[in-house]
């Protein structure tokens, strides 16, 4: 999503992202969609009858196949103006599900008996702002009770949770090879929980290319990155390729020409896949993720 402050309010990535969305919706039915922030460009919404609701998401993302449910977090740039706007918004659309701040979510697949579970966290509030045109890294957290009462709110999901599958989902990155590269706030403190509690991984966008980072534990298990912030604007520099775990970083893509890209991902029951796919549809990118070993 994203789109711009002018008209069409939307970009030619956006809409070619949204129809191959489409297309491949149609043809795998999937049960939701993830919008991981920076929903609306620059500055997000000022209220819940803001006409970008609609200019930006209900009017470009038509195929009746993603009528479906879209899970939101926040965003820097929805953070310079009103996220709880975005979170009333869930009372006027159906499809649109930002229930709080941050949130947990269950899914279950009934052909696989596979159950998945998302920890929604909102990265601003738990690591502070970041400004685009410095690239700094996010200072501190504007309220520091806020960010703890966050953090305790991550360890007691990720503690009992004892889905097949658990990913925290946010804006920021853990690890990047891209722009922003890895957000030291979520190394520091997401990281370890991810580890110490057998989590999948993370997943978020912010760097706007499609990546997977996949880390070591000390007990040798894997912990996978999806980075996923292609859907609006191309970005394909990776600055940072040297700032992650040296052979962690498996994929990385930001091709001007690619007219955007998202991912698409398959539950079974002996596997995930993920696949990453541009704005004209190809298919650039597919890895397995396995069950968490309880």
């Amino acid at each position: 999503m994203g789109g711009v402050e002018v008209e069409p309010f939307s970009t030619y990535f956006e809409r070619c992202t949204a129809a191959q969305m489409g297309k491949m919706a149609d043809i795998y039915a999937p049960q939701f969609v993830l919008e991981l922030g920076d929903n609306f460009y620059m500055k997000g919404v000022s209220n819940v009858d803001d006409m970008r609701f609609n200019a930006t998401f209900e009017a470009v993302y038509t195929a009746k196949s993603l009528h479906i449910p879209w899970y939101i977090v926040a965003g820097n740039h929805d953070h310079l103006q009103n996220v709880s706007a975005q979170i009333l918004y869930s009372k006027k659309s159906p499809r649109w599900n930002f229930p709080d701040f941050y949130y947990y979510k269950e899914f279950s697949f009934a052909e696989s008996k596979r159950r998945f579970g998302i920890i929604f966290i909102d990265t601003v509030l738990l690591c502070g702002h970041s400004n685009d045109d410095d690239l700094l890294q996010p200072k501190e957290p504007e309220d520091q009770r806020v960010a703890e009462a966050q953090w305790n709110f991550i360890e007691k999901q990720l503690q009992t949770r004892k889905t097949d599958y658990l990913f925290t989902a946010g804006h920021y990155p853990v690890y990047s090879t891209a722009t922003h590269g890895p957000t030291k706030c979520l190394v520091d403190r997401l990281l370890p929980l991810l580890e110490k509690y057998n989590a999948n991984g993370h997943l978020c966008g912010h760097d706007h290319n499609l990546q997977h980072i996949r880390t070591r534990t000390k007990t040798g298990r894997s912990l996978d990155f999806f980075v996923s912030g292609m859907a609006n604007t191309v970005d394909p520099f990776a600055l940072h390729e040297k700032s992650v775990p040296p052979g962690s970083s498996l994929f990385h893509y930001g091709g001007l020409f690619s007219y955007g890209g998202f991912m698409y991902s398959e539950v079974t029951a002996l596997n995930m896949t993920v696949t990453f796919v541009n704005g004209s549809g190809k298919q650039l990118y597919t890895t397995v993720v396995w069950p968490r070993k309880m």
